[in-house]
Parts: structure tokens; C-alpha cells; sequence
């Protein structure tokens, strides 16, 4: 339990950083509309950056069962940060904390909706 406490807080802060890091640059335009989702040059569906609060109910990639804001899958770019964070599983190419097939009972769960 301790050890995955300490994945997921080092997870957490490398996210940070990035996200931090990402903000100088400068912003470009946004486009009036966002396309439901994009394929990158790995053809790896991605899907768009959002306001989301991660951690959140809306933060649900509904797809692949896991936090948008920590699925891999859409947002390969996420791969290193986990590997940093030594919560990688190598077998399954997945993030540790996420691979069922390593473990059945580790279950992602989404957080409830807030009325």
C-alpha cells in the first residue's frame, strides 16, 4: 500500500511539472471546435486536452477504463513520466498501478459525480 502511495505522489508530481513546463510556452489559438480525436504518427488514437480536473468524475477515458489524465493508451506522451516513477509494466504496456492482467484485482474505480 505504501509503495503504491508513493507511485501514484510521484506520478502526480511529474505531471505537475510537465503540466507546468507545457504552460510557457506560448499558446497557440485555439480552434473553434475540437475533433473527437486525433491519431498521432505511432496511429495511436489521442484524444484532445481538456479542462478537466484530474481526478475528477469527468476525468474518465471511458474507453480504457483508467483516469484520462493518466491513460496511456490516448496519451503516450504520459509513458515516460510513469517509467520515471518506476510504474511500468514492461510485459503488458501498461502503468503498474494499471494492469489487471498482472494483478485482477487492482481495478481502476471512477470517482463518483459531485452534485
Amino acid at each position: 500500500m505504501r509503495k503504491e502511495r508513493i507511485s501514484l505522489v510521484g506520478i502526480a508530481a511529474i505531471l505537475i511539472v510537465t503540466a507546468a513546463a507545457g504552460c510557457k510556452r506560448d499558446p497557440a489559438p485555439a480552434p473553434e471546435t475540437k475533433p473527437a480525436a486525433t491519431v498521432n504518427n505511432n496511429n495511436v488514437s489521442t484524444k484532445p486536452a481538456s479542462s478537466v480536473v484530474p481526478g475528477s468524475f469527468e476525468d474518465w477515458c471511458d474507453e480504457h477504463q483508467v483516469p484520462e489524465s493518466q491513460c496511456t493508451k490516448c496519451n503516450p506522451d504520459l509513458i515516460p513520466a510513469f517509467k520515471a516513477a518506476g510504474d511500468w509494466c514492461n510485459e503488458h504496456g501498461l502503468p503498474e498501478s494499471q494492469c489487471t492482467k498482472c494483478d485482477p484485482r487492482r481495478k481502476p474505480v471512477r470517482p463518483p459525480k459531485k452534485s
